[in-house]
């Protein structure tokens, strides 16, 4: 097995403690051979821990002719201009999420990557691979709960949070932090073109400029909604919630555990006629609006399995490597810029 040689650019909470700390389990597949920031003392961290060459700016460290892959974990705001400085300099890209500040940045990336003779650009979005949103998938997948008809998610906190991420100059504000995993998870879920969407941004209670409470909305041609809610001010109902409502049974699922009730698949249900005469006085089956049908209904308690995201590493080597294809596409991440960018538009954020 031969390491990728990774030149990490930005050493904060996501080069540091997202990059290099999963790399640390990955080194026979992954090596960090060069690091880049502006902050002194986080480069000598990098040379200290992983005896790896420094510098001082980007410029400088895709020069370096070790370096394979540039991986970057810089600000929002210099996500654009990191990205076209390496692909620049013919390196292959990794870029922490969001990818860009908007879609046409996106795009305007892509153009200039994967495809013959150009330089690969893989995106971090690693909670595609959470546990419970793939037990999910896979429930709505398997048809146990019949039609979908509608999703509802929610990654809910409550916090007076006041670093740079709630700052639009920077790139801040849930949309742009939360947004790209829990927007990915609604078009999954969705599995359609979005035909309708709408959105509403709110600025509650942390401190900056930028929305820390947001409410998306999606609807494809069939009629399935998908109703996404992201929020850092609200004191209740806290983490992530998916709940899933179809004509054959419904789901909810919060932290480690899923439950499910819907009706046997051996049951057959026949098409329902109502009864334009008056009904009896009394209520329930004999009277009025109760089903006369008994419902052989199935209900389960499921764990989800033990969550590894790490493992966005090993589909990123098998693809960079080994010519695997990888499960993350392009046209994926550009719907999800598509959705930030839609979003912004509709509420005048800047």
């Amino acid at each position: 097995m031969k390491p990728i040689k990774i030149g990490l650019v930005g050493i904060g909470r996501a080069g540091w403690g997202i990059h290099a700390s999963e790399l640390n389990s990955k080194t026979d597949m992954f090596e960090i051979v060069a690091a880049c920031d502006i902050i002194p003392e986080r480069n000598q961290k990098m040379a200290e821990k992983y005896g790896c060459r420094t510098y001082d700016s980007i410029e400088e460290l895709v020069k370096d002719e070790e370096v394979e892959l540039v991986s970057i974990a810089t600000r929002t705001v210099d996500h654009y201009n990191h990205v076209l400085c390496a692909l620049n300099a013919g390196k292959d890209v990794l870029v922490e999420k969001p990818m860009t500040m908007s879609y046409d940045q996106a795009f305007d990336l892509f153009k200039r990557a994967n495809k013959p003779g150009l330089p690969r650009l893989f995106v971090h979005q690693q909670r595609r691979f959470e546990s419970m949103f793939n037990l999910v998938y896979d429930t709505i997948k398997s048809g146990k709960l019949g039609k979908v008809y509608e999703i509802n998610i929610e990654e809910n906190g409550f916090q007076h949070r006041d670093d740079w991420q709630t700052l639009s100059e920077f790139g801040g504000g849930q949309l742009l932090n939360w947004g790209p995993h829990i927007i990915d998870h609604s078009l999954q879920l969705l599995g359609n073109p979005v035909k309708e969407f709408s959105s509403e941004l709110k600025h509650i209670v942390a401190g900056g400029d930028c929305e820390d409470h947001l409410n998306l909305q999606f609807k494809d041609k069939e009629g399935t909604t998908v109703n996404m809610c992201i929020s850092g001010a609200t004191a209740l109902n806290c983490g992530r919630t998916f709940t899933v409502y179809g004509d054959r049974g419904a789901l909810v699922a919060k932290g480690n555990t899923m439950t499910l009730r819907y009706i046997s698949p051996d049951q057959i249900i026949p098409e329902v006629i109502s009864d334009p005469e008056t009904p009896g006085a009394a209520f329930g089956k004999t009277g009025t609006y109760a089903s006369k049908l008994e419902i052989n209904w199935i209900e389960e308690t499921i764990e989800a399995p033990k969550q590894d995201l790490t493992v966005f590493w090993d589909y990123l080597y098998k693809s960079y490597r080994e010519g695997a294809t990888f499960p993350i596409k392009d046209d994926e991440i550009l719907a999800i810029m598509k959705t930030i960018s839609d979003a912004k538009a509709q509420n005048s954020v800047k």
